[in-house]
């Protein structure tokens, strides 16, 4: 079926450049984009129309780094540093969900919250039990989220007795989380929670199980200090903490590793020859004191990053929040460096917050043809009126800095419009 949707449409092709059509046509056949145009071609003259006037079509979201079973403890704990928080906060709300029905009710909340702030695509840690993690995918698939969720691995370094597994159980309730994986729009992902958690057995068997099922990893890399520190002790054989997944085969292209705060010239070269993807999450590295990532430099060596909300470390799940988080981690990082670096502009940080993840995914640049429709409508009518008469590009970058949950009109993921308001 064709249909077209109308109105201002803006995407990012690229870092930094914004491809902008005024009450421009998006014709889509079965969900997937056809073109963008400023006039409707003939040949789809006679398609249904959306129209939705002078409202903004952006391209939707992609928060490529949160753990869905600390949703529940947003906002707590932010005055710890990384590890203490994990031992106070993290590991005991993590076991509660150790309980199915008590992950249903937490995991519906959380979905549908994603949805109405414009998130459709997703790369996720859920716990370490496997129902909950299976009732988490179902619940992102009937919300309309698609993407991938992770059952956390950890057999050393948790909660004895609360949130850890022996390497055996590790092993098994993986494999049997895998062979129940039966969601069209949520796949899994192997995720390994870091390296401290998980002792060389357990990271020689999922390497094992990554290559032989063509699996894709996610993890945490380089993110405080004391952590690192920690990696050394663990794994003396390894220069660097990199080293330490790729000698399990965990280390390869698609591989997504989280915050890469204190990642070093030789670590982010290892990053770019290998297809790694940094996933930048500024709230939660502001928050549990970790640092500010250099993520100027890692764009100028051409290492693939990504943003997420890092949800619960990171306080904000919105990926509209995160964005301008990241432009004034990038600011503040400018600052430390003396003015020799430059800080995110707005349309670079959509592109990161956007198309950069999305890519993670198979998609093209912007509102690709050939791509499924990820995109949302923002009404922006009731936003400060800014003095006068605004251009698209004004609109968008307020729409950024002040946009909430109310201005999202419709959501549109994998073709599908998942939420509209009447």
């Amino acid at each position: 079926m064709i249909r077209v949707l109308r109105g201002n449409l803006i995407s990012a092709p690229r870092l930094g450049k914004l491809d902008v059509v005024e009450r421009g046509y998006l014709v889509l056949e079965d969900g997937v984009i056809q073109g963008v145009f400023d006039k409707l071609p003939e040949t789809f003259a006679t398609a249904p129309v959306t129209d939705y006037g002078e409202q903004l079509i952006l391209q939707s979201f992609a928060d490529m780094h949160l753990h869905a079973p600390q949703y529940p403890m947003l906002g707590m704990g932010m005055d710890l540093p990384l590890l203490d928080w994990l031992n106070t906060y993290a590991f005991p709300t993590e076991a509660r969900f150790s309980d199915p029905d008590y992950a249903r009710g937490v995991y519906r909340s959380l979905a549908g919250e994603l949805i109405a702030n414009g998130t459709t695509r997703v790369c996720m840690f859920s716990s370490l039990h496997t129902e909950s993690t299976w009732v988490l995918m179902e619940e992102l698939e009937r919300a309309g989220v698609t993407g991938y969720v992770g059952k956390v691995n950890m057999d050393r370094n948790g909660a004895p007795g609360l949130l850890q597994e022996s390497r055996s159980e590790s092993v098994r309730e993986t494999i049997r989380w895998l062979d129940g994986c039966r969601f069209e729009h949520v796949k899994p992902i192997l995720t390994p929670r870091f390296t401290p958690s998980c002792s060389n057995e357990l990271m020689t068997e999922l390497g094992r199980i990554a290559a032989q099922r063509g699996l894709f990893v996610q993890s945490h890399l380089s993110e405080n200090r004391d952590e690192i520190a920690w990696v050394r002790r663990l794994h003396p054989d390894c220069g660097h903490y990199w080293e330490t997944y790729d000698k399990f085969g965990l280390w390869k292209d698609h591989t997504l590793m989280a915050h890469c705060v204190h990642s070093d010239e030789a670590e982010r070269a290892a990053m770019r020859r290998s297809g790694v993807a940094a996933v930048h999450c500024p709230n939660s590295n502001v928050n549990i004191c970790s640092g500010v990532c250099p993520v100027r430099q890692m764009l100028d060596e051409d290492v693939w990053v990504t943003l997420g909300s890092d949800i619960a470390g990171g306080d904000q799940l919105p990926m509209y929040r995160v964005i301008t988080a990241a432009i004034r981690a990038s600011k503040n990082r400018s600052i430390m460096d003396k003015w020799t670096t430059d800080f995110l502009t707005v349309e670079e940080a959509y592109y990161l917050g956007t198309t950069s993840g999305h890519r993670y995914f198979g998609a093209g640049e912007g509102f690709a043809a050939g791509d499924r429709l990820h995109a949302i409508v923002v009404d922006d009518s009731d936003l400060p009126p800014g003095g006068g008469p605004l251009s698209l590009i004004q609109r968008f970058e307020r729409v950024i800095y002040l946009m909430s949950s109310r201005n999202i009109t419709a959501v549109w993921s994998d073709g599908r419009c998942v939420a509209k308001k009447m």
